[in-house]
């Protein structure tokens, strides 16, 4: 196998945006790249994702977040998976190792060889090791408790976390998944690709969110998972039955706010009707679940195979269309999860 290169080139913040960032607050830059030392290892990255967490990171308000914020000058970073080129000494892992690790955007990443995850075989292509499946699995496993014929909706059902939330639902035996996306092209895909029941559409004349939500589930909701926040939680609230589990897994409401700053989401919440009808709402961290990784993988490696489920997602050729990826997933322009594709040389 050759030597890794010298340098590599990354994705730069060079300036702090005011709203939301664009491709011009970015830079493809050349980075020195060092060789492995003890217990290191130099990954190829194959593909790395797209985020909407990275609006967070930038804007500065990380309370909470396990992760540091990104500021002007900093390199980005995030979900990745490629392969192990070069082994420092007393390295577990070895050149031709497939990984997964947190120093995506960027075409090489020098880590220590225990901030990567060998992948193995459990999915059927390392890229499904990027999707945020394991947030919904854990969302309708661990917090809502989905149980056989209940009446799930998921809000924001074309994004990374929905467009596996919804599938995941019925294969646990939901007996009606519900959607909401606010474009009616992404609505038509929820109802002919991902087999949902019905999808309310945001600013649609045929009726508010609540509106459509009572056409759609007249007796009322059991589960939710919201992505989203802002009125389409509110709408669900509304719907929900006595003893309503509301799982909260994203609040893009606030994150793709050009008037925040990613850390805050506002919404207005009925609290007496949570109180009166039992509702629950509670938030999805991974950090509380550990065991929820590793069953997704296998569960999802399994329905992959037999063909139960599918991995919706667009890849991106190249680094230098990265930046601009980001802010189409912020524009909402692509269906599903979102990854970079780095060509091998």
């Amino acid at each position: 196998m050759a030597a890794p290169p010298s340098t590599t080139r990354a994705i730069r913040l060079e300036t702090s945006p005011d709203g939301l960032p664009k491709p011009e607050h970015f830079a493809v830059v050349t980075q020195p790249l060092g060789p492995p030392g003890p217990g290191q290892v130099v990954v190829r990255n194959d593909h790395f994702l797209v985020f909407p967490g990275l609006r967070t990171l930038v804007g500065g308000e990380v309370e909470g977040v396990p992760l540091p914020p990104i500021k002007a000058g900093d390199l980005l970073f995030g979900p990745a998976v490629g392969e192990v080129v070069a082994a420092g000494a007393d390295s577990p892992l070895k050149p031709g190792d497939t990984v997964t690790h947190l120093l995506g955007w960027r075409g090489h990443a020098l880590l220590d060889a225990d901030a990567c995850a060998p992948v193995g075989e459990a999915l059927p292509d390392p890229v499904a090791h990027l999707s945020s499946g394991s947030a919904a699995y854990g969302a309708l496993t661990r917090l809502a408790e989905l149980r056989s014929g209940e009446t799930v909706l998921v809000t924001g059902a074309a994004g990374a976390v929905g467009s596996l939330a919804g599938p995941v639902a019925r294969l646990l035996g939901a007996g009606k998944v519900i959607g909401s996306t606010r474009s009616p092209a992404k609505a038509d895909r929820l109802l002919k690709e991902l087999g949902y029941d019905a999808v309310v559409v945001p600013g649609d004349p045929s009726g508010t969110p609540a509106e459509q939500l009572r056409r759609a589930a007249p007796e009322g909701l059991d589960v939710v998972v919201d992505t989203v926040g802002g009125e389409q939680l509110t709408a669900a609230l509304t719907v929900a039955r006595r003893g309503a589990r509301l799982a909260l897994v994203g609040a893009l409401s606030g994150q793709l706010s050009p008037g925040l700053r990613g850390g805050s989401a506002p919404v207005e919440i009925d609290s007496y009707r949570v109180l009166t009808h039992g509702i629950t709402l509670r938030g999805y961290s991974g950090v509380d679940h550990p065991d929820v990784p590793e069953e997704w993988v296998a569960r999802f490696g399994a329905w992959l195979r037999s063909g139960e489920i599918s991995f919706p997602h667009v890849r991106i050729p190249g680094i230098e269309r990265a930046p601009a990826a980001l802010w189409e997933l912020f524009e909402g322009r692509h269906f599903g999860t979102v990854v970079v594709e780095l060509p091998r040389e």
